[in-house]
């Protein structure tokens, strides 16, 4: 699915403080970019906090949005095998993002020379600090995989941990969970008893993947398997699930601006990092023109602008201070991040180089299982 966006010239927006990156020696820019996310709640973050004021101060730029990030992988190999990159910056994961790199999918960043430094006048490396998981990875933003229940289907004693999901008995129903492993393994092995450090050390392991399909088998037969990030908000609010996994900013759109009958769990969520990635042999009019747009949809101020519009946290050290109100509900967002300390009791950090090296294998074996 893709979608256009363009202001016109006569939106005014004052660019205070703001230094927009021109590629060194490029003569023009292309006015076109194909810019591909996630769709519904996120991707509009990014058009709020980045698209339209970006437009606004050079209104003859044309964006397209295709909502294929899940599909980035696969689609950028066969774009590159192909001779064809019709993507200009796409949105991944940040364990996809370190496949992609080390595939020379995508071009790297010099990310002191090529991003701003923090408005308090941190560098940008220091600024953006553990989330630069990648040679080419550009953060956005932290968010975590969590989940969601009905609050009127689960009783008087509503889950308070992860393993609510492996519970029939107490909370009988269908679940939705995503229709790839990552979090769906690592769920699985934590209850069924994995120390939380071993995780990932046993799900390397023959025998450590069967005990962790072994223990979604308990729970096959009830789940309802999503695509999409927005699947479970939907399966919650008409009643189909009593529980499901998905993003925490779905859940915060649902619950806050929606006002739907839905709690949130925040034990053992996982929590990752987003950014942008730029695909390899981009000509240079493109490339100028996305570098331009990278260095002003990254400062300090714009990635605490998309905090206004969804429960993530940015990537820059330099943006907590400035997350302030919901631009539109007026409620105050830091309390409602995958980072506040009440949320972050018992959180389960995704390890990105073990689903980098690991992905292609464990998403075969899951899509093979989910078969059986």
């Amino acid at each position: 699915m893709t979608l256009k966006t363009k202001l016109g010239a006569t939106t005014a927006l004052v660019l205070a403080g703001t230094t927009v990156f021109s590629a060194a020696n490029a003569q023009e820019m292309a006015n076109d970019m194909t810019i591909v996310s996630w769709g519904g709640a996120y991707q509009n973050s990014q058009l709020k906090a980045y698209v339209e004021p970006y437009i606004a101060a050079n209104p003859d730029v044309t964006v397209v949005w295709d909502e294929s990030s899940a599909e980035a992988v696969a689609k950028l190999r066969a774009m590159n095998e192909a001779g064809n990159i019709t993507w200009d910056l796409v949105d991944v994961e940040a364990a996809d993002g370190i496949r992609l790199c080390d595939e020379g999918l995508v071009m790297e960043i010099d990310v002191e020379e090529m991003l701003a430094e923090g408005d308090d006048g941190t560098s940008a490396e220091d600024d953006f600090g553990d989330s630069l998981v990648s040679d080419c990875f550009i953060p956005q933003i932290v968010f975590s995989t969590t989940v969601g229940y009905r609050t009127d289907m689960v009783g008087d004693t509503p889950p308070s941990d992860i393993c609510a999901i492996f519970d029939l008995e107490t909370y009988p129903g269908m679940r939705s969970l995503n229709r790839r492993p990552l979090a769906n393994m690592e769920w699985a092995l934590l209850c069924d008893g994995v120390a939380k450090d071993d995780i990932y050390d046993v799900l390397a392991t023959d025998e450590g993947q069967a005990q962790a399909f072994a223990k979604l088998d308990t729970i096959k037969e009830n789940v309802v398997w999503w695509t999409a990030g927005a699947d479970t908000p939907q399966l919650l609010a008409d009643g189909e699930v009593v529980m499901g996994s998905t993003y925490n900013g779905r859940l915060f759109s649902a619950i806050a601006e929606q006002d739907q009958p839905i709690g949130m769990l925040w034990d053992a969520q996982m929590l990752d990092y987003d950014g942008w990635v730029i695909p390899d042999g981009l000509s240079e009019e493109r490339l100028a023109r996305v570098m331009d747009f990278v260095r002003f949809a990254t400062d300090t101020q714009r990635l605490a602008d998309q905090a206004a519009y969804i429960s993530y946290g940015p990537a820059r050290a330099s943006s907590a201070p400035l997350v302030g109100d919901h631009a539109e509900l007026g409620i105050p967002m830091a309390e409602h991040m995958p980072t506040d300390p009440a949320n972050a009791t018992n959180v389960f950090v995704t390890q990105y180089a073990f689903w980098s090296d690991y992905r292609d294998d464990l998403d075969a074996k899951f899509q093979a299982w989910l078969a059986q």
